[in-house]
């Protein structure tokens, strides 16, 4: 039986009252390396987004949910993305937005409720992450749900002047 509910989190569908919410984590320049973005988000190009966020994973490849504690209070969003239905992969993305809350498990719950998911409703036989090789936390939670390092890409992202190594993680079901 499927769900995206656990003990302390649900995963959500992408709402519109989330514009906000979206705008201050596409803001955040202290997150832009995991994204690799460069630029701000508008509002309104978030907003858009949000308009087209209800398009099926197999038309746009991706999918976002929304980490969701039962106060209905957002903490943060796990992605699917490069969703490959042929092959049966997709590479996996979380972020838990307020420094405060992570290291509180949320993350670890939020990942095993998308694995399971992965699993049981869209059939994916692996699904992959790339990981900064100084990003601890992200490495023991991805390790503990089965991901193993398959390697490392030497000067992979340029980041405040220097490049950095990241690592490439799978997840074999």
């Amino acid at each position: 039986m499927l769900t995206l509910k656990g003990e302390h989190i649900y995963l959500r569908a992408l709402e519109p009252e989330d514009l906000e919410f979206i705008h201050a984590i596409e803001n955040d320049e202290s997150i832009w390396e995991l994204s690799g973005t460069e630029t701000p988000y508008s509002k309104f190009l978030i907003k858009q987004y949000l308009e087209n966020s209800h398009k099926d994973i197999y038309e746009v490849k991706q999918l976002r949910l929304v980490i969701s504690n039962y106060s209905n209070i957002a903490l943060g969003m796990i992605d699917l993305f490069d969703f490959d239905f042929k092959n049966r992969k997709a590479g996996v993305g979380i972020l838990i937005k307020e420094t405060k809350e992570r290291q509180k498990g949320i993350g670890n719950e939020a990942l095993g409720l998308l694995i399971d998911y992965c699993k049981s409703h869209l059939n994916l036989h692996q699904l992959y992450c790339n990981i900064s090789e100084e990003n601890d936390a992200s490495l023991k939670l991805f390790s503990k749900h089965g991901f193993q390092i398959i390697g490392l890409k030497k000067d992979w992202n340029y980041v405040d002047g220097s490049y950095k190594n990241e690592y490439l993680l799978q997840h074999i079901n």
